[in-house]
């Protein structure tokens, strides 16, 4: 990989990983909700499975789904739902959450929810048919590398983002509100996976 496709890549990912979109929405209420300790199993499921989804689609996840037309389908519609159920436990997690039984996502859930994160594959498909110009394994790790570096520095930004925020949010009525604006902006983040009906 030359320095200027590099260089070029490193904005890309920076960019894709650092703008809002679901998971760093999620990320900033559960810093809010929960504090980043309780935080990083969220983290870590998010820079892990993405990287494994990047991996899979440059070794030809991409084409096997392309073939198979309703394997596709059952992710869209199986995922719509399982971000419907997220921003639910977002809208409220205050209310659980001052009943002390309230969890983060899970390091396995957070995972799971690269799959069926709109943003997470359209950034992996877009790094995978712009960025990759050989089809060696050296350039796949390469990139998967990147990714990864820009996801921990993004992950940790939304992360420490909802911890600062949270000084903000003592009354339970603020953080209700906040709450419930994360809860409809992950409900939004569902229309480039559902827009095409």
């Amino acid at each position: 990989m030359t320095l200027d496709r590099f260089i070029a890549f490193a904005v890309f990912a920076l960019v894709a990983s650092v703008t809002p979109g679901p998971n760093n929405a999620m990320l900033l209420a559960s810093g809010v909700n929960f504090g980043l300790r309780r935080t990083v199993p969220h983290m870590l499921g998010v820079t892990i499975g993405f990287a494994l989804m990047v991996l899979s689609v440059g070794l030809g996840l991409q084409g096997v789904l392309n073939t198979v037309p309703i394997a596709y389908e059952i992710i869209r519609w199986g995922g719509a739902g399982y971000m419907l159920y997220l921003a639910w436990k977002i809208a409220t997690a205050g209310e659980v959450a001052d009943r002390g039984t309230a969890k983060p996502i899970s390091f396995l859930q957070a995972v799971a929810f690269q799959w069926i994160n709109p943003k997470a594959v359209i950034t992996a498909a877009t790094a995978m048919t712009t960025y990759r110009v050989t089809n060696t394994v050296m350039e796949l790790m390469t990139l998967i590398l990147i990714l990864t570096g820009v996801t921990v520095l993004s992950v940790t930004l939304w992360a420490v983002g909802g911890v600062a925020v949270r000084r903000f949010l003592h009354d339970p009525r603020h953080r209700r509100i906040f709450n419930i604006t994360m809860a409809i902006l992950l409900v939004l983040s569902l229309y480039p996976l559902l827009g095409a009906l």
